[in-house]
């Protein structure tokens, strides 16, 4: 068995142990689930009838930017079950058997993207419900929502790399929160950034935050010629924009994390 085939068959197994493990803990899955939901409820229904939005509901602009904050919330996961294994001494363990040890990296960002792909759905349902509707074709659909699987599993890569840096949970949990509510925030994925001071207005314009959620809102047809677009690159070229993203991230974070994970079971 070559190193690619040995590679593919113990991150499987890896995935099989990791969704065994999400089963037996839900907490996992509900937190990344509800944080969302929740956001959902309180901006459509305490700030919604405040926040005006030209020619669209705000629900239909709302919603795609909440599919971007639970792939992030989803994401985030790879980093703190990493860091709760790195204690215990999981890894230890997976270093005395005869495993690619590349395949522990991948069967957590691969059990996490299908943690993600169930949190999509039902993000998907409570949209339906408050008011969110697709007006683009079942195809563009279908690329939109495989587009946020993408953004989902490249950006476990970058909770990878931050997980095995930090090494503790509560440090994780302390970091993640305070870059990922900025990021979110300083976005377009609430309100329309044009009508953000200027110095905010361009960090959005070129967060990579907005640029996902702008391409979610074209490929659902939640978008809106009243609505001012952005002369920002990203903002006017989305869908590529947001595939340059994921690339430029994939080739970033999955080789240093690979190099920080052999440091931290080596160490």
């Amino acid at each position: 068995m070559n190193a690619l085939t040995l590679s593919v068959v113990d991150g499987w197994t890896i995935t099989k142990r990791n969704a065994l493990k999400i089963r037996r803990s839900p907490d996992l899955l509900g937190a990344a689930v509800m944080f969302p939901i929740v956001f959902v409820l309180m901006f459509v229904y305490v700030f919604g009838s405040v926040i005006h939005v030209p020619g669209m509901s705000y629900r239909e602009f709302l919603i795609p930017g909440i599919f971007v904050q639970a792939v992030i919330m989803g994401a985030q996961t790879t980093g703190y079950t990493l860091t709760l294994d790195l204690q215990k001494g999981i890894y230890d363990r997976f270093r005395s058997l005869p495993m690619a040890r590349s395949a522990v990296l991948i069967g957590q960002t691969v059990s996490d993207l299908l943690m993600n792909l169930a949190g999509l759905v039902v993000m998907a349902v409570v949209g339906l419900v408050v008011g969110w509707r697709v007006h683009s074709s079942p195809v563009e659909a279908v690329l939109g929502f495989g587009l946020l699987l993408l953004f989902a599993y490249a950006f476990s890569w970058v909770t990878a790399s931050v997980a095995l840096s930090l090494r503790t949970p509560e440090s994780f949990s302390n970091i993640a929160t305070m870059v990922s509510f900025p990021l979110m925030f300083i976005s377009n994925a609430y309100l329309d950034s044009s009508k953000l001071p200027t110095p905010l207005r361009v960090v959005a314009e070129w967060n990579p935050i907005s640029t996902f959620t702008q391409a979610a809102r074209e490929l659902f047809g939640n978008t809106s010629p009243a609505l001012k677009t952005s002369d920002a690159w990203p903002m006017r070229h989305a869908v590529p924009a947001s595939m340059l993203w994921i690339a430029v991230i994939l080739v970033v974070f999955v080789p240093l994390a690979t190099r920080l994970y052999k440091k931290a079971v080596s160490s």
